[in-house]
């Protein structure tokens, strides 16, 4: 399977979230067995939460000097997240690869695996927490993956790891999270690395291609550089104001 690479883009909030959905739900097409990759950055301060959370208890736990950022809810699960110094990913597995068919957990482990090698690699040691108290396998009936819940509810992403969360081989402070949306199209990755976490990397971008070596590996395939797809006429801007609007934000 090819792991094609998509230009890195600076966008909204909305707008990220807008594409990385369209890229599940329309972006494998007809034919295409391909998975797709793209990292991407904020345009103003960002913090996004998952689907499921309620917009009570995610204002409650924004930060003080969150004020003026954006705030979006995500199509994947997860707590909240702080986009303000992180680096931003999202992964698209098409239906019918060994990857999308195992259950979250696993693909997880997969995805966090590829990323611990690429972060050794660019000079900051790491690995994957085996085990947490209580341990937990964070996964909802249709085996999507809520990569920051506990067994108590949801958290703030990056004051707790979970497990298989990427954490520092020294300290146990967590560098990367990501939660999984599963549709009948495939498997939507979103994912988030702490740079203040992750401090031996020096390079950012060349961390991003260890990565996306590494995923290509695990996908049995090659990577390739690829143009951002056509989608319709109209269609991400149509999702952009639907995830920006209050109703999306403010719907649980």
């Amino acid at each position: 399977m090819k792991l094609q690479v998509l230009p890195a883009r600076l966008d909204s909030a909305a707008a990220n979230m807008a594409a990385d959905f369209l890229l599940l739900r329309r972006y494998p097409g007809p034919g295409n067995a391909s998975a797709r990759f793209r990292a991407y950055g904020w345009h103003r301060p960002a913090f996004t939460f998952g689907y499921s959370q309620k917009i009570d208890w995610v204002r409650g736990q924004l930060p003080a000097d969150a004020a003026g950022a954006e705030l979006v809810r995500r199509p994947t699960g997860g707590g909240l997240v702080d986009h303000r110094e992180d680096w931003t990913y999202a992964l698209v597995i098409p239906r019918g690869h060994e990857l999308e068919k195992v259950r979250a957990v696993e693909s997880y482990h997969s995805v966090h695996g590829a990323l611990r090698t690429a972060l050794a690699s660019c000079g900051h040691p790491a690995v994957l927490l085996e085990r947490c108290e209580p341990a937990l396998e964070a996964e909802s009936e249709n085996g999507e993956l809520a990569g920051c819940a506990t067994a108590k509810g949801p958290t703030v992403c990056f004051t707790r790891a979970e497990l298989y969360d990427v954490v520092d081989v020294t300290t146990g402070e967590k560098i990367a999270g990501a939660a999984q949306k599963r549709t009948k199209e495939g498997l939507l990755f979103q994912g988030s690395v702490r740079r203040s976490s992750a401090a031996g990397v020096r390079d950012w971008e060349e961390l991003g291609k260890a990565f996306v070596a590494e995923l290509a590996r695990v996908l049995g395939g090659e990577a390739e550089e690829t143009p951002w797809p056509d989608f319709r006429e109209g269609e991400h801007e149509a999702l952009t104001e639907q995830y920006a609007a209050p109703e999306w934000t403010g719907a649980r």
